[in-house]
């Protein structure tokens, strides 16, 4: 098995992906053994099929790309995904109620999210292109608070991508127990592994098989 595939959550989330192309990606994944699939909701039933008995987990992202949707229609979305088949929910904070210093909305909105999963791992999205430094470790610090498994970076779709330095930040702040994802423009080899060097437990990215056979090369 090659190292770095365990750390990959290859993933889907084009607003034109096809059921083929889900199809592809999700045999690509079990090919290569990686973490997970991540794909859009009204997927989630699809991946499931074609994962089951491989290992390789489904991933799905809640109140995506914006993170803007009410906290109970976010609950709603986890726990229907959770019926369908989904292992691994990622959802997106409302952003401008955290720079707006509204902490007690974030934290009850990723609460919603946990208390809906059904047991599922939760991972929340922070969209850390959009803060300050202070903000990334308010969000991380409630993002903990609220009971989930992760923190992650970025949808993708706010501009930015992940680094070094918003990781090394993250993983100070939810400390070793709590998982740090890495997402958003991680394309290579050499950047998956500086980021799980900084303190990444897993790389979201649409380009898992490149990443792989860079560690191979």
């Amino acid at each position: 098995m090659n190292p770095i595939a365990s750390y990959i959550d290859n993933t889907l989330l084009k607003p034109d992906a096809t059921p083929e192309q889900i199809k592809a990606i999700c045999a690509e994944s079990v090919q290569l053994k990686c973490a997970s699939v991540c794909v859009n909701p009204a997927y989630v039933p699809l991946a499931r099929d074609c994962l089951k008995g491989s290992g390789v987990k489904v991933c799905t992202v809640i109140g995506f790309p914006l993170g803007m949707n009410d906290s109970r229609v976010k609950a709603f979305e986890a726990a229907l995904a959770a019926d369908e088949g989904a292992d691994e929910l990622d959802m997106v904070i409302n952003v401008g109620r955290l720079k707006a210093g509204d902490t007690d909305y974030v934290l009850k909105d990723i609460k919603a999210v946990v208390a809906a999963s059904k047991d599922r791992l939760v991972k929340v999205i922070i969209e850390t292109f959009l803060l300050t430094d202070e903000e990334k470790v308010t969000a991380c610090q409630l993002a903990r608070a609220a009971g989930a498994d992760y923190v992650k970076t970025c949808t993708g779709f706010s501009g930015g991508g992940a680094n070094v330095h918003d990781i090394a930040l993250m993983r100070k702040t939810v400390g070793p127990d709590m998982g740090v994802k890495a997402s958003g423009g991680v394309r290579d080899y050499e950047s998956a592994k500086a980021l799980i060097e900084a303190g990444a437990s897993r790389i979201g990215a649409s380009s898992g098989k490149k990443i792989v056979e860079g560690c191979k090369e």
